[in-house]
């Protein structure tokens, strides 16, 4: 298991660069592709649990990954970043390439892959800190200690997640005390303190009550203006009202993917259909 708390031992490593390296949008119809996975199969031990997944993603539009339990969703997802490197035995084939840049080439610095592909999990799993040092804690790691810095990126990234109004007055009391909804913006606030410009979302709002997962959702529609965003989300309704594309999984195989009005209303795939119509899953 690659050990991922040290940057690979390379004569030089190179830290992924995803600014700067992508090719131009030809127009506002067609955005840049940032992420690019080619004939993607991931085994666990000797269960193929991704078959040959190709999909390319667009630059600051929300990509949606549906299909039923167990399908290879938040398995691709995790491919994104290299999470799938801390479970044992798992092999990969295939390739997944940001702005060009292969992400499992051994001269990729993984800690770096991580700072640019931020990821928000399913359940809220803030830091047993104040609100403010769930956000400064990892800024610090990063070398910041400037106290007027750390302040000007926190209250930034809490404006961002939308949640800077609400909880302002109590920064340094325990971030434990929000509500769940809170919290999960709070995650967010912390995944977009760093700058990523990718950030991979496995159903964050799964837990979450109705008005609590309308926020999240407002949330990411505005965050697509300054990120790339991939959701795993098991609520087609999320997926219509949310995402600019949607790709839809079968027990690891990616069945259809294209713009998300043509998923929802003229599929090209029967099984597409009965899906996302209620036939099955």
């Amino acid at each position: 298991m690659a050990d991922l708390t040290t940057t690979p031992k390379v004569t030089t490593p190179v830290p992924i660069t995803l600014a700067g390296s992508r090719p131009a949008a030809t127009s506002p119809a067609r955005p840049a592709l940032l992420l690019e996975a080619q004939a993607l199969s991931l085994y666990y031990g000797r269960t193929k649990a991704l078959k040959e997944i190709s999909l390319s993603i667009h630059e600051k539009l929300v990509t949606a990954f549906i299909g039923p339990s167990g399908c290879g969703k938040s398995t691709l997802l995790r491919c994104f970043n290299r999470m799938n490197d801390l479970i044992e035995g798992v092999r990969i084939e295939g390739t997944v390439r940001i702005a060009s840049h292969d992400i499992n080439s051994a001269d990729v610095d993984v800690i770096e892959l991580r700072k640019r592909v931020g990821m928000v999990f399913q359940r809220s799993n803030p830091f047993p800190k104040s609100i403010y040092e769930n956000i400064a804690y990892a800024l610090r790691l990063q070398g910041i200690r400037s106290r007027s810095e750390l302040d000007g990126i926190v209250e930034t990234s809490l404006k961002g997640a939308a949640l800077w109004d609400e909880v302002k007055d109590r920064l340094h009391t325990s971030a434990l005390g929000l509500s769940g909804g809170q919290q999960q913006r709070l995650c967010i606030a912390r995944a977009i303190a760093i700058r990523p410009e990718i950030i991979l979302m496995d159903e964050p709002a799964s837990a979450l009550d109705p008005i609590a997962t309308a926020k999240v959702e407002e949330l990411i529609l505005d965050l697509k203006k300054d990120f790339t965003i991939v959701i795993v989300t098991h609520n087609m309704q999320q997926a219509a009202r949310i995402s600019d594309y949607t790709a839809f999984f079968y027990l690891g195989s990616l069945i259809e993917y294209d713009r998300t009005g043509k998923i929802f209303t003229n599929p090209s795939n029967k099984q597409t259909e009965d899906y996302v119509t209620g036939r099955f899953g």
